[in-house]
């Protein structure tokens, strides 16, 4: 799917402006530090998720409180699950204040061959 001059745009400013959670977790799993590769504000089909690992087909999204009991993300999280994807969402307190027990909910809701 070709990106749009006005999505292109969008997800260079996310890229550029990540939240303070997300950059913290970004510097946790970029470089293959989790042996996979991960992308960082990646468009996928009609949405712009926050990381992704295409070889595993799993998606990590950092939510802040705007995302309590969100409708649109239900539905979000619904097509990745019907594109295959498996969506762990995590909310900025705790990737702040508990980077590495993020970290190894990752690697555990995983199976061992993953990581």
């Amino acid at each position: 799917m070709r990106l749009s001059a006005k999505s292109k745009a969008i997800v260079k400013r996310l890229r550029r402006d990540m939240t303070g959670a997300e950059k913290k977790l970004w510097y946790s799993i970029r470089r293959k530090q989790l042996g996979v590769k991960f992308r960082k504000q990646q468009p996928l089909g009609r949405y712009i998720v926050d990381f992704v690992c295409f070889e595993k087909k799993m998606i990590i999204e950092i939510d802040g409180g705007e995302h309590f009991e969100n409708k649109d993300d239900e539905i979000r999280d619904e097509w990745f699950k019907r594109q295959g994807y498996k969506i762990l969402r995590f909310w900025n307190n705790d990737v702040l204040t508990n980077t590495d027990g993020v970290i190894q909910l990752i690697i555990n809701l995983n199976p061992a061959s993953l990581f």
